[in-house]
């Protein structure tokens, strides 16, 4: 039930004046309210106040070249060294090519010399995927460690060890070594016929592997492939021999561009008429 009022005849004017004190404290209870939460805001606010001065100040004893090497990919010294070695809108000769990869390396160890190929969409009819077989002269100097699945390799995987870089398998294989798909798919290490590492003679097609049959393949979807030509301690003519094999293998025809550029350096153009 709610409150009560008498009201008592001939006295209408302290009813007013009860209406008008009652209306009085509620106001001052609003205004009251309004203080304290305003209070809480700019209480909250003014940390932040603080530490938008305190970053604003910093930028600003900043220099404008400090500011701009800020939002800019900090590179060493030894690169922008190494850098300016290259036009990049410039596209070299073969040969000017690997002499640039030999004066551009800035790794302490023997750092490896990649290619990187765009193709023409149109010269693969508007598919992006694209796959090959290339046969480098000198290898690429890296020891690959080939094994033809056998129980011993099920019993390595089954304990999670993986003790090669390709795996080559007899069809009569390939059930037992499904269970291990989500281990080896990944790295690109499931024996799969359309790379021929599902083989009816799978030690003839391991000897094949090693005397330096490599699979090369585009990125999912994206007409790109980067692949390992050798290593900057080969010397210019191996180089130049590894990459004329690779382009041929791939087909110049195919071919809208390639850079090469060693371990962390930079992006040296080829121009494809000297190969």
């Amino acid at each position: 039930m709610g409150k009560i009022r008498v009201a008592t005849l001939g006295d209408e004017h302290l009813e007013q004046e009860q209406r008008k004190k009652a209306e009085a404290r509620r106001e001052a209870k609003r205004e009251k309210k309004a203080k304290k939460k305003e209070s809480q805001e700019l209480q909250q606010k003014q940390p932040q106040d603080e530490q938008q001065k305190t970053d604003q100040v910093k930028k600003e004893e900043r220099s404008p070249e400090q500011q701009t090497k800020t939002k800019q990919r900090q590179r060493s010294k030894r690169y922008q060294e190494v850098a300016n070695l290259v036009q990049r809108s410039t596209y070299y000769s073969l040969k000017e090519v690997v002499s640039l990869l030999k004066k551009t390396s800035i790794t302490r160890f023997d750092g490896t010399v990649e290619i990187h190929v765009n193709l023409s969409l149109q010269a693969l009819g508007g598919k992006p995927d694209y796959r090959g077989v290339v046969v480098l002269p000198h290898g690429t100097g890296k020891t690959i460690r080939i094994a033809i699945a056998n129980d011993a390799i099920i019993k390595d995987l089954e304990e999670g060890k993986i003790t090669f870089d390709i795996l080559v398998a007899h069809p009569s294989m390939i059930p037992k070594l499904a269970k291990f798909a989500r281990m080896l798919g990944p790295k690109g290490l499931m024996p799969n016929p359309k790379n021929g590492t599902v083989h009816p003679e799978p030690e003839k097609r391991a000897q094949e592997l090693s005397q330096g049959e490599l699979h090369f393949k585009t990125e999912p979807n994206n007409p790109i492939i980067h692949f390992g030509i050798g290593k900057v301690s080969f010397s210019e003519e191996q180089l130049m021999e590894n990459i004329k094999a690779f382009i041929h293998a791939v087909g110049k025809q195919r071919i809208a561009k390639v850079t090469l550029s060693s371990t962390m350096g930079p992006g040296i153009k080829l121009n494809l008429s000297t190969v």
